[in-house]
């Protein structure tokens, strides 16, 4: 691929997706800024009018991807709506979606090590994606009685760490972890039996 130098057209975008496309192909730390620069074509100079360094430059491939991410619980939780349940299942669906989709996103926001306060912006986005599960959570708290309501970041939380486990043990090809089940199978019951527990969904139901 020809050097363009300084006057790519838009180098940090091209930076953010060659680093998206070696991140999924090499994870995190497998890759050098020299590397990127070659994947978008441009001299390895031309890096650092843009980020001063790898982590930079993943920070923001994570920050685009807490942007995409959001989004779309947002438009889970919205197309759920008007059953606080369904809102509910629907989150928790849309993380496992996210994940298939966007697997260099998904690694940079969650397999990098780079905290989500690095940047004012990274921390904006992100919370704004943990908020859309949080209502879901409170949606749904409302039919529990409040002497026995979890606070709704916990419950939130809960699932988020149920769907990250499906997603890291079963919808990412990782060795050893084969499952006779699809991952949204898995994903599914495991909110079942949580929601069963907190009598959100009658035992019986199937």
């Amino acid at each position: 691929m020809p050097k363009r130098g300084y006057h790519h057209g838009n180098l940090r975008q091209a930076l953010v997706e060659a680093a998206l496309e070696l991140i999924r192909m090499k994870g995190p730390t497998g890759f050098t800024l020299s590397e990127a620069a070659k994947q978008a074509g441009v001299t390895p100079a031309a890096v650092y009018r843009h980020f001063e360094g790898r982590e930079d430059l993943i920070a923001e491939a994570a920050r685009q991807g807490y942007e995409i991410f959001a989004d779309l619980m947002q438009y889970a939780y919205d197309k759920g709506q008007p059953s606080a349940l369904s809102a509910f299942e629907a989150t928790g669906r849309a993380y496992l979606a996210f994940a298939r989709k966007y697997p260099g996103h998904y690694i940079a926001m969650f397999e990098s090590g780079i905290s989500v306060n690095r940047t004012p912006e990274l921390a904006l986005v992100s919370m704004r994606a943990r908020a859309v599960l949080e209502q879901a959570a409170e949606d749904l708290n409302k039919h529990i009685p409040a002497d026995k309501r979890p606070p709704a970041s916990m419950f939130s939380a809960h699932i988020w760490a149920l769907s990250h486990g499906v997603v890291e043990l079963f919808a990412r090809n990782s060795p050893g972890t084969q499952s006779p089940f699809p991952p949204e199978d898995l994903l599914e019951s495991a909110i079942g039996i949580y929601l069963r527990g907190l009598g959100l969904i009658d035992p019986d139901t199937k």
